[in-house]
């Protein structure tokens, strides 16, 4: 696909992936528009990139993702990228029952029904451009689970599932459906603050950098690091893969 002269949307755009991946598509001469849900971090990431658009929205709420499907419907005519990458990642040992699994941050709303009904209230719109793209943000995890985050890593898994059937339901559409597939991430707020660099890690700019490199040569599966070598990897690799990266578990 085109990598400039598009308008996109990138939800949890104020930080990490998210915004590195804001900054490279505005470089290149895109209008992008980015949410979230804090007004503080969005203030941010307008004084970086001034021509940023910035809209608050707490994609965990139905009504919310309503709202801002209309806003952009209303504000941006020439909309045609659709980037879900908004998420959250907890902690959860099911060892102590239901303990872990309260609290205000739902990881199945945030991680998985978002991106489906976000996807299901643009696809009708998507579908009269000319060219168009939705593009959905999944997770190495999807691939090789860690065990300290079960439902992070199941709700990946299924956005991975989600997007292969999307992709083929929209086939005769101008829709591409991508998938990305980052590793680690060390300078994100996935956890709710800036993750710790590690041998599995790298950077929010590095992995914005492979999926504008990806989307140019219409590579549908986006990956860098160790995850690029994970969706790949023959049943035996993944297993071993497991092994290492829950060694600690």
């Amino acid at each position: 696909m085109k990598v400039s002269g598009n308008t996109v949307l990138i939800t949890g755009g104020a930080t990490g992936i998210g915004l590195a991946l804001a900054e490279k598509l505005a470089g290149l001469g895109n209008e992008v528009i980015i949410c979230g849900r804090r007004a503080a971090r969005l203030e941010e990431a307008r004084i970086k990139l001034p021509h940023l658009h910035t809209r608050r929205c707490d994609i965990s709420k139905e009504n919310e993702r309503e709202e801002l499907f209309k806003w952009i419907e209303s504000n941006f005519k020439n909309f045609n990228v659709l980037v879900n990458n908004a998420g959250i990642q907890r902690r959860i040992d099911l060892r102590k029952g239901r303990e872990d699994l309260s609290g205000n941050e739902d990881e199945i709303e945030i991680n998985l029904r978002s991106q489906i009904h976000l996807s299901a209230l643009f696809i009708p719109l998507l579908s009269k451009r000319k060219e168009a793209a939705i593009i959905n943000v999944s997770s190495g995890l999807g691939f090789v689970p860690m065990s300290s985050f079960p439902v992070y890593s199941a709700t990946k898994a299924a956005i991975h599932s989600f997007t292969i059937s999307l992709r083929h339901q929209l086939r005769s559409t101008p829709i591409k459906v991508f998938e990305v597939v980052p590793p680690a991430v060390h300078d994100t707020e996935l956890k709710g603050r800036p993750a710790q660099k590690t041998e599995y890690s790298i950077s929010a700019w590095e992995m914005a950098g492979a999926i504008v490199e990806g989307l140019e040569n219409d590579r549908y599966e986006i990956s860098a690091g160790a995850a690029k070598k994970w969706i790949e990897a023959s049943r035996r690799e993944l297993d071993e893969a497991f092994s290492s990266i829950n060694r600690l578990e």
